[in-house]
């Protein structure tokens, strides 16, 4: 068997318990430990014998570790953690707030190249494998539109930022596309169709004793990058109804571009229907992760995205085995 590609996991909520359950399905990866702020005594890893460390133990892991996967939310999370750990590792993240991805990459960049490292920013399926549809699609009809749907499903980064709110103790936040905008996007007469008529977003949130829930609702609403430009429904329900009812984590959606080539409409659509939300993206991470690895090895450094790196090298197959494969 090829070098194992050694994967450290850095924050263990759902996406870190993806990150975990993927390398085992790869044969060229080991996992090399997770990462923690909380105790890591208080921590049960999905597999038998992943070895769990606490954050302060991070720099000591350098030489043991050859692509670190960032686990933590794009809200507060990895702002602080992106450009903190490039430094020290190869990095791989999904940070997703689209509006802040340009000064994101500058920060993880500037750090990466400081520490001789490679970062891979904003990978998983949105930002990711739908930005590079979005790509192809504008760069094969360059006459046309393009939509991007999401749902109906759990928005990990927007439920993590309802729950870093003051007086919520726990919280689900669901993106529902519109069906008529989604019409409209494929016969051709989606041009000008705004924000609010392509999605709705739908949040359940468990107040905290005591919160002012027209405050929390305020706050919600008007959050921006995150609910601002989206018709919004907050509803408040009990810590049991969440329990019973929003535990699942299902998501999708897809990628549309309508063009014209010489008078013929043409149609490209890309499409996602995931039962689980987390462990997708975290599998989209990991396939990055290889990359990052790779690209380091070849002496690569600082930031890079889904745009600059060649699909070839996700694939533990040998380019040899992917022209005659898959080609």
């Amino acid at each position: 068997m090829s070098e194992q590609i050694r994967i450290g996991i850095a924050g263990y909520g759902n996406l870190g318990r993806g990150v975990e359950a993927s390398v085992a399905q790869n044969p060229d990866m080991t996992l090399g430990g997770v990462f923690t702020r909380r105790d890591p005594g208080s921590i049960e890893t999905g597999l038998p014998g992943t070895e769990v460390f606490g954050w302060g133990s991070l720099a000591e892991h350098a030489d043991r570790i050859d692509v670190m996967v960032l686990c933590g939310g794009s809200k507060d999370d990895l702002p602080q953690q992106g450009p903190e750990l490039a430094a020290i590792f190869n990095t791989v993240d999904s940070f997703d707030t689209h509006a802040r991805i340009p000064e994101y990459f500058a920060e993880v960049d500037a750090a990466a190249k400081s520490g001789g490292k490679v970062a891979v920013i904003s990978t998983g399926w949105d930002p990711g494998v739908f930005s590079i549809n979005r790509l192809f699609g504008e760069a094969i009809l360059p006459e046309g539109t393009t939509h991007t749907f999401w749902g109906r499903g759990v928005s990990q980064g927007h439920s993590d930022a309802l729950r870093r709110i003051d007086g919520v103790a726990g919280a689900v936040q669901y993106t529902l596309p519109a069906a008529p905008a989604i019409e409209a996007a494929r016969n051709g007469s989606g041009a000008g169709l705004t924000t609010a008529e392509m999605h709705t977003r739908e949040c359940f949130v468990v107040l905290e004793e005591g919160a002012d829930p027209e405050q929390v609702r305020a706050t919600i609403v008007n959050m921006p990058h995150y609910f601002d430009e989206y018709e919004t429904t907050v509803n408040f329900i009990s810590a049991e109804e969440l329990a019973r009812d929003h535990t699942e984590m299902p998501h999708g959606g897809f990628v549309l571009r309508g063009g014209d080539t010489g008078g013929q409409r043409q149609l490209i659509e890309y499409g996602l229907t995931l039962e689980d939300n987390p462990g997708f993206t975290a599998s989209v991470l990991v396939a990055y992760a290889r990359a990052a690895h790779r690209l380091a090895k070849a002496g690569d450094r600082g930031a890079r995205t889904v745009f600059d790196i060649a699909p070839g090298l996700l694939s533990p197959r040998s380019p040899e085995e992917l022209r005659a494969g898959l080609l």
